[in-house]
C-alpha cells in the first residue's frame, strides 16, 4: 500500500490532463485563456465534491507564477488569513486558495476584503454550497463565480482505467475491472473517493490476479468505509429515515441515523436545515419551543462546525423526537394555497384595505374596520376573509395539550363562525 493516496498521485499536472469541465477548460474557454494569458481574477469555484476544484486552483495558480497559499475553512481562522495577507504584502502578490470557503464566518470573510480589493491577494475559493447564500455580498462582488459540473459516468470509468494504466504502483498489480457500478455508486461521482476506493479494494485483495466486481467492491467497502453517498440514493434514504424517526418520536433511531450522516461526511448545515423544517412541519404549535431550539442550533453549528456540532445536533434531534407532534400548521398552509389556486385572487374586503390617500378613503377603504385592541379582551368579531370564503375553517388545531389550549381560545371567539 502506498503512503500517498491514489487520488493525490493521480492529480493532474497540467490543464490538459483534467477530466470533465470542458465548458471551462476546453479550447477557447475561459480557464484555457487564463492559462494562455498568465493572469487570473479572484474567483469562486462552485461544484460538488471531487470534480476538480482544488486541482484547477493549483493549476491556475501555477500559470501566473505567484506564491500559492492554501487554507481550509474548517481549521483556519482570521489569524491565519492575516498571516497570509502579511506574507503576500512582502512578496508583492500571492494566490490564496480557501477550501470550503462557505464555512468561513462573516468576520473571516471580512478579513479578506481589503487584500482582495487591492489586488494583494488573488483569491480562489472552493465551495459545494451556493455562494449567493454562503459568501458575503461584498466579497462575492469582487470574485467571478464559476460552476463546475459533476463528472459523467463515462469520464469516471475512463479515469479508473487511466489510473490502472499509468500509476506506477497499480501497474505492478494484475487488475481487471469486470464491473464498475459499485465503485461509481459508493463514490457518488466524487473522483477523489473513486480513486481511493479503487486502491482500497485492490490493497484488500492480496496477491495474484484481481477481478473487480460489484459484489466484491460492496463486500470490501462495508468493512472499510461507511456506506454513505452525499449525492446519491443512500443520501436520500438516510435523511428520509432520519426525518421519519423524529416524526415518529423515536429518539434512539433518530440519533442513529444522525450518526450515519455524520460518519458519512454530510454537511452540518444540511442536517441543521432539516431539523428546522421538522420543528415547524411536524411539531409546530404542539411545542413552539422546538422551532426556537432548531433555529438556535442552526446558528450555532454554522459558527462551530465539525466535530463539536455533533453534540448540538444530537441535543436538538433527541429533543424534537421526544416532543409532542402536530402537522396542523403544515396542513393549514397547504389547504390555503390550494384555495388560492382554485379560487383565484379574491378581493380584499373594503374594511381591511389600506387607505393611505384621500381618494382611497373616499372609496371607503378601511372605513368600517374595527381595531381589536379597542374592545374587551382585545377582540371584536368582524369579517377577515374574502366574502366567498366567509366561515371557511383552514387551521384545525392538533390533538395535543398546547393546541387544545389554542382550540379553547379560538372557541371563545369563533365557535359559531368556524365551529371550533
Amino acid at each position: 500500500m502506498q503512503l500517498i493516496p491514489l487520488a493525490e498521485r493521480m492529480r493532474p499536472k497540467n490543464i490538459e490532463d483534467v477530466y470533465g469541465q470542458q465548458h471551462l477548460i476546453g479550447e477557447g474557454m475561459v480557464f484555457r485563456r487564463f492559462v494562455e494569458e498568465g493572469k487570473i481574477p479572484s474567483m469562486i469555484l462552485w461544484g460538488p465534491p471531487g470534480v476538480g476544484k482544488t486541482t484547477l486552483a493549483q493549476l491556475l495558480a501555477t500559470t501566473v507564477g505567484l506564491p500559492f497559499y492554501t487554507l481550509s475553512a474548517i481549521s483556519s481562522g482570521v489569524k491565519e488569513v492575516r498571516e497570509v495577507i502579511a506574507n503576500a504584502q512582502q512578496e508583492g502578490k500571492a494566490v490564496l486558495f480557501i477550501d470550503e470557503i462557505h464555512r468561513f464566518s462573516k468576520s473571516q470573510q471580512d478579513a479578506l476584503l481589503g487584500a482582495v480589493e487591492k489586488g494583494i491577494i488573488q483569491l480562489i475559493g472552493a465551495t459545494t454550497e451556493n455562494p449567493s447564500f454562503e459568501v458575503i455580498p461584498a466579497l462575492l462582488s469582487r470574485c467571478q463565480v464559476y460552476v463546475l459540473q459533476p463528472l459523467s459516468e463515462e469520464e469516471l470509468v475512463t479515469l479508473l482505467h487511466h489510473a490502472l494504466a499509468t500509476d506506477e504502483y497499480l501497474k505492478t498489480k494484475k487488475v481487471a475491472i469486470k464491473e464498475h457500478e459499485s465503485l461509481l455508486r459508493l463514490s457518488g461521482g466524487d473522483a477523489r473517493k473513486l480513486l481511493n476506493l479503487l486502491e482500497l479494494v485492490i490493497d484488500a485483495s492480496g496477491k495474484g490476479d484481481i477481478v473487480i466486481t460489484d459484489e466484491y467492491v460492496q463486500k470490501i467497502a462495508q468493512k472499510k468505509v461507511a456506506s454513505y453517498d452525499k449525492n446519491g440514493e443512500m443520501h436520500y434514504d438516510i435523511i428520509s429515515a432520519f426525518i421519519k424517526s423524529v416524526r415518529g418520536s423515536d429518539p434512539n433511531a433518530a440519533v442513529y441515523w444522525l450518526a450515519r450522516m455524520i460518519e458519512g461526511g454530510e454537511e452540518v448545515e444540511f442536517i441543521a436545515r432539516r431539523l428546522l423544517i421538522l420543528a415547524s412541519e411536524d411539531i409546530g404549535n404542539a411545542n413552539p419551543t422546538a422551532l426556537v431550539m432548531a433555529t438556535t442550533a442552526f446558528d450555532a453549528v454554522r459558527f462551530i462546525g465539525w466535530p463539536e456540532s455533533r453534540i448540538i445536533l444530537s441535543q436538538v434531534t433527541t429533543y424534537l423526537a421526544s416532543s409532542p407532534k402536530s402537522n396542523a400548521s403544515y396542513m393549514a398552509i397547504g389547504e390555503a394555497q390550494q384555495l388560492v389556486r382554485s379560487m383565484g385572487d379574491l378581493p380584499v374586503p373594503l374594511h381591511l384595505r389600506n387607505a393611505p390617500t384621500k381618494l382611497m378613503k373616499n372609496l371607503d377603504y378601511g372605513k368600517e374596520y374595527k381595531y381589536a385592541h379597542s374592545y374587551d379582551n382585545n377582540f371584536v368579531e368582524q369579517e377577515y376573509m374574502p366574502d366567498k370564503l366567509s366561515g371557511k375553517k383552514i387551521y384545525e388545531p392538533g390533538n395535543n395539550a398546547r393546541e387544545q389550549e389554542l382550540r379553547t381560545f379560538l372557541q371563545k371567539r369563533w365557535k359559531e363562525k368556524y365551529r371550533y
